[in-house]
């Protein structure tokens, strides 16, 4: 059953950023754009609205002089620079990113730099209220030197937490980000080391600690058993931690991509799981594959309230959110790929759950679908309690 969606619309894109206010004014002479306002953390204030923490990604207006290609990076002296690269040395099959073939091994260099930008909408989500230019947040680390990405925000025992990923040489981390009021976060600093990313904490503890849910990802995968029911391939994981800062990962995978879904290339994390009466409630990603970039489309799943490790529910075969090419047609000119919708932030208002998207990889979008479609979902069609 697909599901009723009540509201749909693009709420912030390109065109509302105003780089004036860029961080990387600082340092940057080169003419820049906005390749995308997209993939929105989302969380309710103390005064009722909206606040949706954008990852902008800021490129060059010409990447590509002569015969060399360049990127942007932050220095450590606490400015940005750009970094040089002979086109016969790279390959750019990715509008985001291109493969530096002088190694000998995968290492690739970014078309933007992305850094945060906190918007705060109404209540119902539907309308902007105040951009707010000077809660930017942007890189301070070198572990951030290729940009701050992907945030998504968790209320839990009336402090905001956000984690977010960060780009460099030395690693691909999330670093997590604290907040008395939604809109002033203080960093602290690295909580999952390399190649893993998408990582959602819980709304709030389970027993006595703090869940959060993993993405770790490789360069390579073993095969799954012929018999398996599983797709080799990224999957998302749980862990545990006492403190939000130090976590221990599950012994077994939580969810997997089944062969049976479309969606199989690799799945991932998207909202930070919820409670409702039915149970931890999550909306994760699956990519089907197709082209470089392939399709991404939402999915969710429904976990057990005292022992998360429980699938009560998996939905992987109908998709909750796909690539809505009638929302983006006004920004066409705008469009460098297709076929993606990446959900990052989820709130409750009335009768509905709030969805916030970043779709395409280049705007922000808001969706609002009717609770009573998962609980009536979950009841039709249960897995029992079992892990799947």
């Amino acid at each position: 059953m697909a599901p009723l969606i009540k509201h749909d619309q693009l709420i912030f894109s390109p065109a509302d950023v105003d780089l004036s206010y860029s961080p990387l004014r600082n340092g940057i002479k080169q003419g820049t754009y906005v390749l995308g306002a997209f993939n929105p953390g989302l969380c309710r204030l103390p005064n009722g609205n909206l606040l949706i923490m954008i990852r902008v990604a800021e490129a060059l207006s010409k990447a590509v002089v002569g015969g060399n290609v360049h990127c942007i990076r932050w220095d450590p002296a606490d400015r940005y620079v750009t970094d040089t690269w002979p086109l016969q040395e790279v390959t750019m099959d990715d509008p985001r990113k291109f493969r530096i073939n002088y190694y000998g091994f995968p290492v690739y260099a970014l078309t933007s730099l992305s850094w945060l930008l906190p918007v705060e909408l109404n209540e119902a989500g539907d309308t902007v209220k105040q951009v707010h230019y000077d809660k930017i947040i942007s890189p301070r680390f070198t572990s951030q030197e290729y940009g701050i990405e992907d945030p998504r925000i968790s209320f839990i025992n009336g402090k905001y937490y956000m984690t977010v990923c960060c780009v460099s040489s030395e690693r691909h981390s999330t670093m997590l980000y604290v907040a008395d009021d939604g809109l002033n976060y203080t960093c602290e600093g690295v909580v999952l080391d390399h190649q893993n990313k998408d990582m959602l904490l819980f709304e709030g503890k389970v027993k006595e600690n703090f869940y959060a849910l993993t993405r770790p990802l490789g360069e390579c995968y073993f095969a799954s058993s012929p018999s398996s029911i599983y797709h080799p391939g990224a999957a998302i994981h749980l862990a545990s931690s006492p403190d939000l800062l130090h976590w221990k990962p599950a012994d077994t995978a939580l969810l997997r991509a089944r062969r049976s879904s479309v969606s199989n290339v690799k799945i991932g994390g998207g909202t930070p799981p919820i409670l409702t009466l039915d149970g931890w409630l999550l909306l994760y990603h699956g990519v089907e594959n197709k082209s470089a970039v392939g399709i991404y489309r939402t999915f969710w799943a429904l976990l057990d309230k005292d022992d998360p490790s429980i699938i009560l529910h998996l939905e992987d075969n109908t998709p909750l959110l796909e690539a809505s090419p009638a929302l983006t047609k006004s920004i066409g000119w705008q469009i460098y790929l297709n076929d993606i919708v990446f959900t990052t932030g989820i709130a409750a208002h009335e009768d509905d759950f709030i969805l916030a998207s970043g779709e395409l990889d280049l705007a922000c979008r808001i969706t609002r679908i009717a609770k009573e479609y998962f609980s009536n979902s979950f009841k039709n069609k249960p897995y029992g309690g079992s892990q799947f």
